[in-house]
């Protein structure tokens, strides 16, 4: 009787045991299926293009589909307001993006501080003679009367219209010439190359100040200001169950400046693509991802 027992006992087991298993993955299944699919706005900017790949791959990682919308920066908040897309990794605030919060403070959030106290402003090689942005005036001859800046909404496109217009300076016969980040580093480079006086618009982040000695203009009259920089969402999606785990994820990111400019200097220089130094990144900071995991 024992005997029969015991077999009739370890049946019922296995057969618990084969439910639990057959439970357990339709349960992993169901919270797979909970969580939503993530889309990350992505300017052409490479300061977005990194933290934006480390933050897409460890995502990925707890199981999340990720998808990455390349945009102008003002597409992506007002698509961040139109709950479209999700996340954007390169918020610059409070000042050179200021007038983009004040239209969206209400309705996004300021999930994390990627990092901080960061410049930005025109830049001049460093055998150019001149300090301040002041120090420029009646000299637009010299500089092919350009200011080259990246495209049009861009918080730093905006400032420099401002300085452009500012009283106490005299730039009388320069003109502001937008274009992309790319055509703005090939007219950087090929004046380098011969020794050419140029002014662009620059900020840190980025690999040009690895690559070359360059310097900020001082702006005396406060138009460009240090900033943090912010990842941004909506209001409440960490109140959404199919992105409550994303939220908690990237709301304890942050990342050193140089690191930054290492991967965009690798990218670059090295022909290695964002993918793979993401990929690097998070194996070199495996316990603080898994922090931020766990």
């Amino acid at each position: 009787m024992k005997k029969l027992f015991a077999i009739t006992a370890m049946i019922t087991m296995l057969i618990l045991a084969a439910c639990g298993g057959e439970n357990g993955e339709e349960g992993t299944e169901e919270a797979s299926e909970e969580k939503g699919e993530i889309v990350f706005g992505q300017t052409s900017w490479t300061s977005t293009e990194a933290p934006t790949q480390i933050a897409k791959q460890i995502l990925e990682e707890v199981g999340y589909d990720v998808e990455i919308t390349l945009l102008d920066q003002p597409v992506i908040w007002e698509g961040l307001e139109n709950e479209e897309i999700h996340f954007f990794m390169d918020a610059w605030l409070p000042y050179t993006e200021a007038a983009l919060w004040e239209d969206y403070q209400d309705s996004l959030q300021q999930v994390a501080t990627s990092y901080e106290e960061v410049p930005l402003g025109w830049v001049v090689p460093e055998y150019v003679d001149a300090e301040t942005i002041g120090d420029l005036e009646g000299r637009a001859d010299e500089f092919d009367g350009e200011i080259v800046t990246i495209g049009e909404g861009a918080g730093i496109v905006e400032l420099t219209y401002d300085v452009m217009e500012e009283e106490n300076y005299n730039l009388d016969g320069f003109e502001v010439t937008p274009t992309s980040e790319a055509a703005m580093l090939g007219v950087m480079n090929s004046k380098i190359d011969n020794e050419e006086p140029f002014i662009i618009t620059g900020w840190r982040p980025h690999s040009m100040f690895a690559q070359h000695d360059l310097k900020f203009l001082e702006d005396t009259e406060g138009h460009f200001q240090y900033d943090n920089v912010y990842v941004l969402s909506y209001q409440g999606i960490e109140d959404q169950p199919e992105y409550e785990e994303a939220y908690d994820i990237l709301s304890q990111w942050n990342i050193d400046v140089d690191d930054l400019e290492e991967m965009m200097y690798d990218y670059e220089n090295n022909d290695v693509d964002f993918e793979d130094s993401a990929a690097e990144w998070i194996e070199e900071n495996r316990d603080t991802v898994d922090e931020w995991i766990n």
